[in-house]
């Protein structure tokens, strides 16, 4: 090895927690190397539309009477208590001053909204969207010197007397030794490590389940910890969300997709229904329920009358803050004709339940008599088999029919480090390693077997953002020791 150097705080990623890590850090007047594995900053945080806060400025300008209180108690009974209450207490109280935090370094928000009906106003939506607030914090990082190092990856963690004293990374393509008082790790997770996916989730990367805008995500940062003699937490946790139509083929967030994520028919893999599509507001429900099925995906049923009613009266539920409810989606015929001749096996079309079915490979006896039985619930206005909302009971009469797989798919992995509220990476004790902190989508402690989103929608960015910040408070406190 050779060049070697040395800082006060090596920083692993470069995503939300590791960004709000590092310019905490060096706010406080330390010195602090960002090591980040990919060519280019921010990795999936580049992607969120907003972050959870409560009890923000913005909500009580808007009369948002939500409480830190009643945040906490939802998302902890959301996930029957098995979450890291003190952690989820920590990143809660400090929501709010975040969002101000974020305003002083160059983030700029549109308001405060949510995407579920009837669900806390907790979302804070950032103009320019994840990429917007990448761009600020890494200008407010070179602001303070904090030195950015990109495809360079962390390959181990230098050990003195069982602490942290460094970190192997490889910068300008050679290995190099880092030294340092503490490494924050914040690598991102580890959604592209089929053996870890396998493993901890029982699922296959590419053929029941598919990785949304992730990268190169292996897991390192949560490896390094458990050499370091960490305890394990939450693996196995998913964000999982449930696509169609899915492909490169097609646009990303497409006015077909608009309509294959509302209430409509949904079937599984051998055409029957399976659950009430009225849980189409909750991309984790919708999620969960895909990932039961070992083929990885299920089928969106709709037919010329749902696209006329699409067209003509509107979305029941939104996409993102593309289409909102209610949007009227003008432009879908010619969108669905140009997406259908590129004869993708993930959208089809057919004349009848009967002839749709042959295309979906499923027996068309058993489609016919869904849609039959479908249709009656609708006629009836009652579902007799899931208790499906009457007002999302539309019946499929043709005269074209469509289906559009969704796969089963996630955002990221939801866990691997055990740590506490302090975001000290613990053993499986709970008794911390100093000099040793986690951040973001390598922690374990928020969720406990799914993505808590309806109480406390954007929790995602807001845990990177949050953690990244309590982590580099910490460690800046452990410097001074």
């Amino acid at each position: 090895m050779s060049n070697n150097m040395e800082t006060d705080v090596v920083v692993v990623g470069s995503g939300a927690a590791g960004l709000a890590a590092a310019i905490t850090v060096a706010e406080e007047g330390a010195k602090v190397i960002v090591c980040e594995k990919q060519p280019s900053v921010g990795g999936t945080s580049n992607f969120f539309n907003g972050t959870f806060a409560v009890e923000s400025a913005m909500q009580k300008v808007g009369y948002v009477a939500y409480t830190r209180d009643q945040a906490f108690r939802n998302h902890m009974e959301y996930n029957h208590w098995r979450a890291n209450g003190p952690l989820v207490r920590a990143l809660i109280n400090k929501s709010a001053d975040t969002i101000e935090w974020l305003k002083e370094r160059g983030v700029a928000f549109t308001g405060v909204t949510i995407n579920m009906p009837d669900a806390p106003r907790t979302y804070h939506l950032v103009q320019g969207g994840g990429e917007a607030a990448v761009k600020a914090l890494v200008t407010r990082a070179k602001e303070k010197a904090v030195s950015l190092k990109l495809s360079s990856p962390v390959k181990s963690i230098l050990k003195k007397n069982k602490l942290p004293a460094g970190v192997v990374a490889e910068i300008g393509g050679e290995d190099v030794e880092v030294t340092c008082r503490a490494v924050i790790i914040a690598s991102g997770g580890y959604a592209n490590n089929n053996e870890w996916i396998k493993k901890y989730a029982h699922l296959d990367l590419g053929v029941n389940v598919f990785p949304l805008g992730n990268t190169g995500k292996m897991g390192d940062g949560i490896r390094m910890a458990w050499e370091m003699g960490a305890g394990a937490e939450g693996m196995g946790v998913l964000h999982m969300v449930r696509v169609a139509p899915f492909g490169q083929e097609f646009p990303f967030m497409n006015v077909v997709e608009a309509v294959a994520i509302q209430p409509i028919l949904w079937v599984d893999p051998h055409g029957r229904r399976f659950c009430d599509e009225g849980i189409a507001f909750y991309d984790t429900s919708t999620g969960n329920v895909n990932a039961r099925f070992e083929k990885g995906y299920t089928w969106c049923i709709f037919d010329d009358g749902l696209k006329d009613y699409y067209t003509e009266k509107g979305l029941d539920r939104g996409i993102a803050q593309i289409y909102l409810p209610g949007a009227k989606l003008k432009n879908l015929n010619t969108e669905l004709e140009y997406m259908l001749s590129l004869n993708s096996p993930e959208l089809i079309w057919a004349d009848s339940p009967q002839a749709l079915a042959t295309k979906m490979e499923v027996d068309p006896m058993v489609l016919t008599a869904t849609t039959e039985e479908y249709n009656g619930f609708c006629e009836k206005g009652r579902d007799n088999l899931f208790g499906k909302d009457p007002i999302y009971l539309r019946p499929l009469k043709g005269p074209r029919y469509y289906a559009a797989r969704a796969r089963t798919c996630f955002l990221g992995t939801l866990g691997g480090i055990r740590a506490n509220e302090k975001t000290e990476v613990v053993d499986r004790y709970d008794v911390p390693i100093p000099g040793l902190y986690v951040g973001g989508n390598d922690m374990g402690g928020l969720h406990a077997e799914s993505y808590s989103m309806r109480d406390t929608s954007g929790i995602a960015s807001a845990f990177a953002l949050n953690s990244g910040r309590i982590a580099g408070e910490n460690a800046v406190s452990y410097l001074k020791r």
